[in-house]
């Protein structure tokens, strides 16, 4: 695995190496010293972890043995293994350089889709003014994929750069649009087949059907559910080995999080943070249960260290660390479930292709009648993660949660691919696949009146009243978000989220902030006051 790694990795370099030719040749030289010197120090926890309690013990311990032996034989994990070099003569190994050397010599980094200057630059501990390139760098747009930057060397003590899981093996992404949940967990034939449980607004409801519904609400990747289940309690291709790891299969152990549903919730919110805290700069070191901390390194991807910040919230600074070994953790049993994930990844990665930008959009609600901007950017689905997501209610007289005539209405043309439980999807590439392309999402819309799925709808027509079903509400409103190859877009970042106009800005927490056109400004409220209010007329431009 770790060559082909290797070799994805080199790809997606040579052709932004070539450009090195035309630097400088302190630069170059540079590069040269870089690949010569040893490895630099990463984080390395205390040898005496606590010891869990008995009861606890589980949640330590990568699967038993039993289940290992059950996992297909079809997809082994494949390792290179090194080759007798014939004996020669070798030349002189060129001299270490020392530490204040070493910390002259900047660092050569490649951006990964999504990166932003300002983000680069909160990840590497440094100021944006002091990160160059050969080519031109935006000051707040995306930067190109692989666009090489030379970064001051600032961090010396971080957690291994060393790549866990692709960004597209996190999100629901175009890499699992053929992945067949129930199939897959059938043909397990573990405790997860059989398991039922009952949801309110679904009734009893199959194992494979709870992992499929938390996966596509919150966009997250149903393998690395299915692998993280299987891992944490052999529930997949086994039995729970014990009474609290078939209550609390992702060990979170809580009263109110007890069974399938709850815990996976549980688990996708702190993958979800861990992804795109990262992907927005809000994240930048790692705390363990055990009281140590570890800095993050700044090259890792936004997959990767989601799988770190899930399992520091559960193990300790040394499990954390055997969790995730390359060989023996995690990542060895997703690739004997799953097969090579950064072969996959190379189909479809990178999820933000170069020149990426917001389709035009209009306001989500009718012409010519007064609506509210309740709500700025927060969560998409849960609360944590992306704060992709923005609240509009219409005007009333009556506060709380009161049935209106108000139309929620599709902000560009698309395909209704979920219709269901107070919510309606719009496909906006019209291929049927919220995995793929740009995906609009409205929340707590009325299932009395909501448009059925498969209906084809163009910008402006009616989709469903708003409401305060499909989730937790306090007034009748609509949630509204997006996404692109299944990963949540933030409402004020490098793509903003603009509305007949209108740009969304985030405040100083949650559910604050603004929309701006021009000169005029509306402020976010749930008191609906005078500045809260907005209107889609007919002298918009679109």
């Amino acid at each position: 695995m770790d060559r082909m790694r290797s070799t994805y990795h080199n790809a997606q370099k040579s052709a932004m190496q070539i450009r090195l030719h035309g630097l400088a040749w302190m630069v170059v030289a540079s590069l040269l010293l870089n690949a010569c010197v040893a490895s630099p120090v990463y984080f390395i926890p205390p040898t005496a972890p606590a010891t869990p309690s008995s009861e606890l013990s589980f949640l330590f311990t990568t699967p038993p043995a039993s289940q290992s032996e059950n996992l297909p034989e079809s997809q082994p994990v494949e390792r290179s293994q090194p080759t007798a070099a014939p004996a020669q003569s070798q030349p002189p190994k060129p001299a270490t350089p020392s530490a204040e050397a070493l910390s002259k010599m900047p660092i050569l980094y490649y951006t990964q889709a999504a990166d932003t200057l300002p983000v680069v630059a909160v990840r590497f501990g440094v100021d944006p003014s002091e990160i160059t390139s050969p080519d031109p760098i935006p000051a707040e747009a995306l930067l190109p994929p692989n666009q090489l930057l030379l970064i001051p060397r600032r961090l010396f003590n971080t957690t291994s750069s060393q790549r866990l899981l692709p960004d597209s093996e996190l999100v629901y992404s175009p890499s699992a649009v053929d992945f067949k949940i129930e199939e897959f967990v059938n043909q397990a034939g573990g405790y997860l087949s059989v398991y039922n449980e009952w949801l309110q607004s679904t009734g009893t409801t199959s194992g494979a059907a709870v992992i499929q519904r938390v996966a596509i609400e919150n966009s997250i990747n149903p393998r690395l559910l299915l692998a993280l289940l299987e891992y944490q309690s052999g529930w997949v291709y086994g039995q729970p080995p014990s009474s609290i790891a078939r209550d609390y299969p992702m060990g979170y152990i809580d009263l109110n999080a007890k069974g399938l549903y709850k815990q996976l919730v549980w688990a996708v919110n702190h993958l979800s943070v861990g992804y795109y805290y990262w992907r927005e700069g809000r994240l930048l070191e790692l705390r363990f249960p055990d009281g140590i901390s570890a800095r993050l390194a700044p090259d890792q991807n936004a997959g990767s260290v989601a799988l770190q910040y899930y399992f520091a919230k559960i193990y300790d600074s040394q499990r954390w660390v055997e969790a995730l070994n390359l060989e023996s953790g995690f990542p060895a049993l997703y690739e004997r479930m799953f097969g090579n994930p950064w072969v996959r990844a190379q189909t479809v990665e990178p999820l933000y292709p170069p020149g990426l930008v917001q389709p035009q959009l209009v306001l989500p609600f009718e012409k010519n009648r007064l609506w509210s901007f309740t709500g700025g950017p927060h969560g998409a689905w849960e609360h944590e993660g992306s704060y992709a997501a923005i609240d509009f209610a219409p005007a009333s007289d009556t506060p709380g949660c009161t049935e209106t005539y108000a139309w929620v209405t599709a902000s560009a043309s698309g395909l209704v691919v979920r219709s269901e439980r107070g919510l309606v999807v719009l496909d906006l590439d019209g291929d049927g696949h919220e995995q793929t392309g740009w995906v609009l999402l409205y929340l707590h819309v009325s299932v009395k009146g909501s448009i059925p799925v498969g209906s084809w709808v163009d910008a402006g027509d009616p989709l469903g009243h708003p409401s305060c079903e499909g989730g937790q509400a306090t007034g009748t409103h609509v949630h509204f978000a997006r996404k692109y190859n299944g990963e949540w877009i933030a409402a004020d970042g490098p793509m903003p989220f603009v509305l007949s106009g209108w740009r969304v800005y985030s405040g100083e927490a949650a559910y604050q902030g603004k929309m701006t056109r021009g000169d005029q400004v509306v402020e976010a409220c749930t008191c609906g006051s005078f500045n809260t209010r907005i209107m889609r007329t007919d002298e918009d431009p679109y």
